[in-house]
């Protein structure tokens, strides 16, 4: 599960208009009616830059060659639940999340894990992915024989702390000689508005653990900071802005060989391919006059980070539990009613799940 993009030019303004009306992405007043009118506005500028990084969002084909992977690895390590099949569904373009509950439940699956492909949890994109699927239950009127469970999820898992790791001790290697121990290493993760922070949305303190915990893996072998990337609208968001860290050491600090790290994104998409590519690392970089700014890979093909998703799931399915212990926990001030009724919508599966249990450890007795 994740949010997608638009595999052509023609999809921009579907997956702008389904993204702004999105409550728990974001929340607009009068969303019916402004969201609209922000998408139809967007949309010229969001096509021109799809079409700057080839015309269209690589998300769905990454997230399904990760998943293919993830199912070989899966099937090996853990043939007991085996065999195992993937399904592949995005928030605001097709194939909808919708659209692909409805196709896990033709298909007859008894056992489906709802698995956000954010490492760090935050409202706007696990939790708005969770909620989709609550939402789209309690709407639905045919009886459901489906037990889900959710990876709600992972931000310090070993196999993606060292994927971060490895991609980073590849990338400065590609410095020059003279240049490899003056980096600086810049953790650029999607901003998230103030006004979310101040509820308890945990997203911001999972960041910081990622970064820590990949820092810790590399020996602290560089000087760090984590910049927040992407932020929308006059409203304040969480900073430094990542632009303005790079404007900031510069031309301030004389800090002119940066790399830049996708700390949230598990494929590339348009954040990678021209915010920070084009537009940071390229244009802005020649603009205050930086020597070098690469950018780490993102995970695409990686092969560690798809052993990641396998060993998560079958840590999962052999723990027999609906979600972590943290879902259970909403923010201290949160205001979408959703969100209690998802959790609770998880939460119930521990019962089935324990009794599921309780009987398979039967039949092994007799």
């Amino acid at each position: 599960m994740t949010m997608g993009g638009p595999a052509t030019l023609n999809d921009v303004h579907g997956f702008l208009l389904r993204l702004f009306s999105d409550s728990d992405l974001m929340k607009l007043p009068f969303q019916e009616y402004l969201a609209p009118l922000i998408a139809k506005r967007r949309t010229p500028k969001v096509v021109e830059q799809y079409r700057e990084i080839g015309g269209g969002s690589p998300i769905y084909r990454w997230t399904k060659l990760q998943a293919e992977e993830m199912i070989k690895i899966l099937d090996k390590i853990s043939p007991e639940t085996a065999p195992h099949k993937y399904y592949v569904g995005l928030r605001y373009v097709r194939p909808l999340m919708e659209e692909v509950i409805e196709e896990i439940e033709r298909d007859g699956v008894e056992r489906a894990i709802a698995f956000p492909q954010y490492p760090q949890y935050s409202c706007a994109t696990s939790g708005s992915s969770l909620n989709a699927i609550f939402r789209h239950y309690s709407g639905r009127s045919q009886p459901s024989k489906v037990i889900w469970s959710a990876i709600d999820r992972f931000p310090i898992h070993p196999l993606l702390v060292q994927a971060f790791a490895e991609t980073i001790q590849d990338e400065l290697k590609k410095f020059p000689e003279d240049a490899k121990d003056d980096v600086a290493i810049l953790f650029s993760a999607h901003s998230l508005p103030i006004k979310a922070v101040n509820r308890g949305d945990p997203y911001p303190q999972e960041v910081a653990a990622t970064v820590q915990y990949v820092m810790e893996k590399l020996g602290n072998s560089h000087p760090y900071v984590l910049v927040w990337q992407s932020k929308v609208g006059p409203l304040p968001w969480l900073g430094p802005q990542t632009k303005d860290a790079i404007k900031g050491f510069v031309r301030e600090h004389n800090k002119k060989n940066l790399l830049l790290v996708p700390i949230t994104f598990t494929t590339d998409h348009i954040e990678t391919l021209y915010e920070l590519d084009l537009e940071y690392a390229k244009k802005l970089g020649e603009e205050v006059g930086a020597k070098h700014i690469r950018r780490s890979a993102a995970f695409n093909e990686n092969r560690t980070f798809i052993e990641a998703l396998a060993s998560l799931v079958k840590s999962h399915l052999t723990a027999n539990v609906s979600c972590s212990r943290q879902l259970s926990l909403l923010c201290p001030q949160c205001t979408n009613p959703t969100c209690s009724e998802m959790k609770d919508f998880f939460l119930r599966s521990q019962n089935i799940l324990n009794t599921l249990k309780s009987k398979q450890e039967c039949l092994q007795e007799i």
